[in-house]
């Protein structure tokens, strides 16, 4: 099965007036057997990143099958 995992990405961007926090989202499909696997499988993906992230949800995908 696959599930698509959703992952925000937080980066301070430097900028005239001072620093901001950029927060950016992204989908990740992940092929796993529940949607805790998919979760702890986006974890240990994202683990070493220089940037904070979170996985903001997984649901299961409507995708069948990649070729």
């Amino acid at each position: 099965m696959y599930y698509v995992a959703k992952v925000t990405l937080t980066e301070t961007v430097d900028t005239n007036s001072g620093t901001k926090e950029k927060k950016s989202r992204y989908q990740y499909l992940v092929e796993a057997l529940s949607v805790t696997e998919a979760e702890a499988k986006m974890v240990e993906d994202m683990k070493g990143t220089v940037t904070d992230w979170e996985v903001t949800g997984v649901a299961k995908s409507q995708i069948v099958d990649v070729i």
